[in-house]
C-alpha cells in the first residue's frame, strides 16, 4: 500500500497568517479581491481557505495573459503595445482598477516572472522576481520580491507568501499607505 498523499492546503505556514488576515478584515467589515497573474490563483485559494471567507472575499481573477487583462483589468490597446515587464506602477495600476471596478476596501495586485523560462527583450521579466501592491481608497503600498531562483513551484508559494505577507502588513498598519499624486503633483488622486 502507497503511502497516503498529504492534500493539505494551504501550507501549514500559511494558516497563522491567513487567520490574522481574516480577522482583520472582518474587524473592520473591509472587503477584498484579487488580480493576480504568476501566483495563478494561489492567492486567492488560500484566502478562501479560511472559514467564514465570504465576510471579506468578494472575488479574484488571474490576468496571465493580455485577454483577461483587456477584459477585467482595465488595460487597453496602448498598454499592450507599451508593455516592457511588470513594475509597481502596472501593478498598482492593475489592483485599483480591479478594486474599482469590485466596488471592495482593498485589492491586492501581483505581476512578475514564476520562471524558469522568461520572455525576452523588449519584454523585462526576472524569473524569481515579483510586484506586488495592495490598493485601497485611501492609497496604496508596494513591495518587489526576488527569490533568486527560477523554480517556478517554490516562487509561485514564495510570492504566493509574500503577497499575503504585504497585505497583513497593510491592515495591521505596519506598512503605511502612500498617496498617488496627479500628474501636476496637486491633491491625491482618488483610488
Amino acid at each position: 500500500m502507497e503511502p497516503a498523499e498529504d492534500h493539505s492546503f494551504p501550507p501549514a505556514s500559511f494558516k497563522p497568517l491567513l487567520n490574522e488576515i481574516s480577522g482583520l478584515l472582518r474587524s473592520t467589515s473591509s472587503t477584498l479581491t484579487v488580480a493576480e497573474t504568476t501566483t495563478g490563483g494561489l492567492v486567492s485559494a488560500s484566502l478562501l481557505s479560511v472559514s467564514g471567507a465570504s465576510k471579506f472575499f468578494v472575488g479574484g481573477a488571474t490576468v496571465y495573459t493580455t485577454k483577461p487583462r483587456k477584459a477585467w483589468a482595465g488595460w487597453t490597446d496602448e498598454n499592450v503595445v507599451n508593455y516592457s515587464g511588470p513594475t509597481t506602477e502596472l501593478v498598482t495600476e492593475l489592483a485599483a482598477n480591479v478594486r474599482e471596478q469590485m466596488d471592495v476596501t482593498y485589492c491586492i495586485g501581483e505581476w512578475g516572472a514564476a520562471g524558469p523560462t522568461v520572455l525576452g527583450p523588449p519584454i523585462v521579466h526576472v524569473a524569481g522576481q515579483t510586484y506586488i501592491a495592495v490598493v485601497s481608497r485611501e492609497g496604496f503600498a508596494t513591495r518587489v520580491v526576488n527569490t533568486g531562483v527560477a523554480e517556478r513551484e517554490k516562487n509561485m508559494m514564495a510570492f504566493t507568501k509574500a503577497t499575503l505577507v504585504l497585505l497583513r502588513d497593510v491592515l495591521a498598519g505596519d506598512v503605511k499607505l502612500e498617496q498617488q499624486r496627479r500628474p501636476n503633483g496637486s491633491e491625491p488622486a482618488s483610488f
